[in-house]
């Protein structure tokens, strides 16, 4: 299976609030994110607590930990599409979802 990214319209205002190399290696870290997914690569990030399903009214949301940013983002299996919902630092990464 194959995913691509893809971001959320205001996932543009959070990375004008981080600056360029932290978002420059968010980015490369989405990538990579994608390139390696897969159920074994899920089961061991969710074992590392890399990646942490949300409890959540909205159904398969996952937060991605960078860093001290936080990646919220939605599996879509319809189409295969990691959409990004928010990117934010530890503590204000819940706000908005």
């Amino acid at each position: 299976m194959s995913y691509k990214l893809k971001f959320k319209k205001s996932v543009k205002k959070d990375f004008k609030n981080i600056n360029k190399s932290d978002t420059k290696f968010i980015q490369n870290s989405l990538e990579l994110f994608i390139c390696n997914f897969s159920k074994n690569y899920e089961r061991e990030l969710l074992k590392n607590n890399k990646i942490k399903k949300l409890k959540s009214n909205q159904k398969d949301l996952y937060r991605l930990k960078l860093r001290s940013y936080r990646v919220i983002y939605k599996k879509e299996d319809g189409e295969l599409i990691i959409l990004v919902l928010n990117v934010k630092s530890g503590e204000n990464s819940y706000k908005d979802i």
